[in-house]
């Protein structure tokens, strides 16, 4: 608490005290514009500045699944003001009150001075118990039926998931995944059994790997950080921007990320240019925070499916980037946290009965059709299991039509396929003259197959 020094004012027991003193002094300022501009809500946000300020504006807004298409952000000095032209997910501006109503309400609540917002990483990694559930984290080597394999051994120990996030990159794997006791339906609390499902997953992740074991200790602060930010850090903290590609990508679709140091006033200036896609400013802001630099004006704008940001930066302790090897360190880990979320291979989505034990045996389907998951969210919604996985063959390959009919048939017709990329290459070639020659020369001659041509 505060006291009182005679002749000098309060005195703060604590930093935490004296950063909710200032955000009660300065609330933020939210303002809702849908007047300004034909194609998108503009949301406006004033506020007290402090480091991950920003990170937690945006956060809020992917979290209601609005799309950012500019931005314009200035926070010198001591305060705060952000320009975010939204969207919802199909380009669109926001005209649903209910919705407008919550941009503002959460973004205040995250600000405000009861915020649970803490900036800092945490390095922990490992099984931490909520009031009704259990939080699993795990990073290690990537490999064909992996996800197959953790979450057979989960079902083994009793465990039933009801949610998980799992991301692959650069022969890499991180998940968070919340689990509970299959006949409760309420956290594991038994130290011993803990211990047990820590040791098993310990074990089978760390395969051949010995110079990068997984580690696993209890993690009580899990439940207060976002999903996808913690896998950024994870993966961050597993050097998975440090691994040789299995599979480089055209250098088209490669991102351009330059580091260069404007001298006159003491900032590093980062730009990104890459295909646009959802959450990319998520992506990149957060690995900004993550490697503690603070953004002090950045330009942000999407459009044609091209995306381009500008970030003014200094690390916390107020300088730029002073090193070539610092530079370095950051267009790697930007190129890292833009790739991580590409979706390579198939999408196949699962709505169905929710069950004990239904993700290890969908997972046990793929891997027994040599299909490994590069992606997966695992959801709960009341009775019903909401599933999205995206799977390529065991060595890289793309998935065929066949393979797809067998997982389908095993699994049932609530498994979609969702952009299978073989469809898409078949009809740009009948689409072009030379395919339009070869398929009339080699076509059967009938009325039938001659309509089926035409159109």
């Amino acid at each position: 608490m505060s006291t009182m020094d005679e002749g000098y004012g309060p005195t703060w027991d604590s930093d935490d005290e004296y950063d909710n003193f200032i955000r009660k002094m300065n609330p933020p300022r939210i303002v809702i514009d849908n007047e300004s501009s034909a194609e998108a809500t503009i949301v406006k946000v004033d506020s007290a500045n402090e480091y991950g300020i920003l990170l937690e504006v945006i956060q809020v807004m992917i979290d209601l699944n609005l799309v950012i298409s500019k931005a314009y952000i200035t926070s010198d000095g001591g305060w705060f003001m952000d320009v975010f032209n939204v969207t919802d997910k199909e380009g669109k501006k926001l005209k649903d009150e209910a919705t407008l109503s919550q941009i503002e309400d959460y973004i205040r609540k995250s600000l405000g001075a009861d915020s649970r917002y803490i900036p800092s990483r945490r390095r922990s990694v490992g099984v931490a118990a909520a009031a009704d559930h259990n939080i699993i984290e795990l990073t290690g080597t990537d490999r064909p039926g992996l996800l197959s394999e953790v979450s057979a051994v989960l079902a083994s120990l009793g465990c039933n998931v009801v949610s998980a996030e799992i991301w692959t990159h650069n022969t890499r794997a991180a998940a968070v995944m919340r689990v509970t006791d299959k006949d409760t339906g309420l956290a594991v609390t038994d130290a011993e059994r803990l211990e047990r499902i820590r040791e098993r997953l310990s074990y089978l992740l760390r395969g051949g790997d010995f110079s990068r074991g997984v580690t696993m200790a209890v993690a009580p602060g899990a439940a207060t950080t976002h999903t996808e930010r913690r896998l950024h850090q994870m993966m961050l903290d597993d050097g998975d921007y440090e691994q040789q590609r299995r599979q480089a990508p055209e250098q088209s679709q490669r991102p351009n990320v330059t580091v260069r140091n404007w001298n006159d006033k003491d900032y590093s200036v980062v730009t990104i240019r890459c295909k646009d896609r959802s959450k990319l400013l998520f992506d990149t802001v957060c690995t900004l925070t993550d490697l503690q630099y603070v953004v002090f004006h950045a330009n942000i704008d999407a459009k044609d499916n091209q995306a381009y940001q500008e970030f003014y930066v200094r690390h916390v302790n107020g300088s730029p980037m002073n090193t070539e090897t610092e530079r370095l360190r950051v267009i790697q880990c930007l190129e890292a946290a833009i790739e991580r979320r590409v979706s390579e291979g198939v999408k196949l989505e699962l709505c169905t009965n929710d069950k004990v034990g239904l993700l290890s045996e969908v997972t046990r389907i793929f891997r027994e059709n040599s299909l490994t998951v590069t992606r997966a969210e695992v959801t709960t919604r009341g009775r019903m299991a909401v599933n999205t996985f995206y799977v390529r063959g065991s060595a890289g390959e793309a998935v065929d039509q066949k393979t797809l009919d067998s997982i389908r048939q095993a699994i049932g017709q609530s498994l979609q396929v969702k952009g299978h990329p073989e469809a898409a290459p078949e009809a740009q070639k009948k689409e072009s003259p030379t395919w339009f020659l070869f398929a009339n020369l080699f076509r059967p001659r009938s009325l039938y197959s001659f309509g089926l041509f035409m159109r």
